[in-house]
């Protein structure tokens, strides 16, 4: 991908707020290889602004998997996702999504991939109220220990000062109680593949795995429940994915969703293009 490319440079203030100097070095290393064009949104419509206003510009994204996802879903819901290649250089805490996709977590390895690497189409999750996965749809949501990413603390980070005072002062007038446990236990969920039932409201689900592939199909992963010896999980792919039943949770990514009755995955196959290095395009890494 040619260097002489004109980037919007678009700083998650997550990533500002969190870790400055990698943000620094990121930028230094782009505005030297690149003619660049930096934005410094403080909350998600300064964020989505930035994005409709690129112009010809193409885009990189400097924050986590939060704000990859969030770029993605933007310029998605706006219908231009097909039509942009988009570039990240990963900087916060949760990386693993980004990694899983091919670009570097160092962070002057990913800006170089951006301005040296080359444009890999990939494929994309998208349910049925226009959200988007890139990574991996996971339910339960959580693993024990995990820390909780909800839709409603997803952007805590970009809040603005004033509601984190009020959340603060909130919290503390408000009387402690103890949390539930981050994993309910197993559901009972109908889980169907193109139409076809891989598992019953009649057997519980301990967990359900959904990636995107790389040939227009998703792979699925589902453990049932069980009674002293393990059940084999079962395994298999295919284009749409639909859960239904009892209330559940599902975990998008990084971000927590939910609880729903029922929901229905779709994959849009070679529906965005992400920068790589070059020769990193051969296979999705597992995520």
């Amino acid at each position: 991908m040619a260097t002489s490319d004109q980037l919007l440079v678009v700083i998650d203030p997550v990533a500002r707020r969190t870790d400055g100097e990698s943000v620094r070095i990121a930028k230094d290393v782009l505005s030297a290889g690149a003619t660049t064009k930096v934005c410094l949104p403080d909350d998600p419509e300064e964020f989505a602004r930035a994005l409709a206003r690129r112009g010809s510009r193409r885009p990189v994204v400097i924050g986590d998997d939060r704000a990859l996802a969030r770029t993605v879903s933007l310029l998605h819901r706006q219908r231009e996702l097909a039509q942009c290649v988009l570039s990240v250089v990963p900087v916060g805490a949760l990386l693993s999504v980004s990694g899983s996709l091919g670009v570097p977590t160092g962070t002057v390895a990913a800006a170089r991939a951006v301005l040296d690497g080359v444009e890999r189409r990939l494929d994309l999750l998208v349910d049925d109220s226009d959200g988007v996965v890139l990574g991996a749809l996971r339910i339960p949501p959580l693993e024990p220990e995990e820390p909780e990413d909800t839709d409603e603390n997803a952007l805590d980070g970009v809040a603005r000062p004033w509601l984190r005072t009020c959340q603060t002062l909130v919290r503390t007038l408000t009387p402690s109680r103890p949390r539930p446990p981050a994993v309910a236990g197993p559901a009972r969920l109908r889980v169907e593949v193109d139409g076809v039932t891989l598992i019953g409201l009649d057997q519980p689900v301990e967990t359900l795995r959904v990636t995107p592939g790389r040939t227009g199909r998703a792979d699925i992963e589902v453990h049932p429940a069980s009674v002293g010896a393990a059940a084999s999980p079962l395994r298999t792919t295919g284009r749409t994915v639909s859960v239904s039943g009892t209330d559940f949770r599902y975990r998008a990514d990084a971000t927590v969703s939910g609880p729903v009755r029922t929901r229905t995955w779709t994959v849009w196959e070679g529906a965005w293009g992400l920068t790589v290095p070059a020769g990193g395009t051969s296979q999705r890494k597992g995520s």
